[in-house]
């Protein structure tokens, strides 16, 4: 099947929901690779027979991937183009793959993306919000302490903020959400995309979680969750010097940005929101000197 001395690992998206969002190029390749690693291969079998798709299948998950990810270098070395896929969307983002992507690179194998929907960008591209910038954030801890103490990491980042969350927990998610980031903060709540009852709500951090709460119908599927970013303050004058250069000192003796705002806030008394604000854009220009 394969003249080459080495395979090709191809990483091929898949659709979030709609097959027809299925491309002709992915249907070509997983038909003619000698081998497709699957996230899950039982829910990955009806997609493969709706399109005539009889490539043998292995699964590669979490639970497995550190075991097979070197198994299938050895094949890729002796020849055999194999591709990667994910439940839906595009694989590694958010989901198994990153070991056999890495040892591939490693061992010269090429590694070659098949492109297609990836439900972060889906998402960002109908919310409204900045698409200027953004953070894919992934999922939130699941528990209550660690993912508050995770969203205060980030409240005061200025870009758009993209989340995945499961139906079971979104609930859980938003309340946490609306009592770290202030009320009226935009959120946008995307569920079900590209399927019949696809939802695109815009709302606020303090609405969102009610707006969940109000139908059952609402915590059905999984979901993405993006929030606008925090408005930055024009040129930070109004700020202590000494907190500045507190702040400096810190960042430049390796405190991330998040401790060294704590700790410049407990040294000068400065608000350490403002604080935390101020250490994103210091911790930018650092880093480009």
């Amino acid at each position: 099947m394969n003249e080459r001395s080495v395979g090709v690992l191809y990483l091929v998206a898949t659709p979030i929901g709609n097959l027809a969002d299925m491309s002709p190029r992915a249907v070509e390749i997983l038909r003619r690779v000698a081998l497709i690693a699957a996230e899950d291969t039982r829910h990955s079998l009806p997609l493969l027979r709706h399109f005539g798709i009889a490539t043998p299948l292995r699964a590669l998950h979490e639970h497995n991937e550190d075991v097979q990810s070197p198994r299938l270098v050895e094949r890729l070395l002796a020849g055999e183009d194999i591709a990667l896929i994910s439940d839906a969307g595009t694989p590694l983002v958010s989901d198994p793959g990153f070991p056999l992507v890495r040892l591939a690179r490693a061992a010269g194998v090429r590694v070659s993306p098949v492109p297609g929907p990836c439900a972060a960008v889906v998402a960002l591209s109908a919310s409204g919000l900045s698409c200027d910038r953004f953070t894919f954030a992934g999922f939130p801890p699941r528990r209550g302490p660690a993912r508050r103490e995770w969203l205060e990491s980030l409240c005061e980042r200025p870009e758009t903020l993209i989340f995945y969350e499961s139906g079971h927990r979104i609930g859980d998610f938003l309340h946490d959400l609306g009592a770290v980031f202030p009320l009226s903060r935009p959120v946008v709540v995307a569920r079900e995309l590209t399927k019949l009852h696809e939802t695109v709500y815009a709302t606020t951090a303090g609405e969102a979680a009610g707006w969940v709460a109000a139908d059952a119908d609402r915590r059905k599927g999984e979901f993405v969750v993006l929030v606008g970013g925090a408005e930055l303050q024009p040129g930070g004058e109004d700020m202590d010097a000494e907190a500045v250069r507190v702040l400096g000192i810190l960042l430049r003796g390796g405190c991330s940005v998040k401790d060294a705002s704590a700790l410049a806030a407990e040294i000068t008394g400065s608000r350490r929101r403002a604080l935390y604000t101020r250490a994103l854009r210091l911790a930018e220009e650092i880093d480009h000197v």
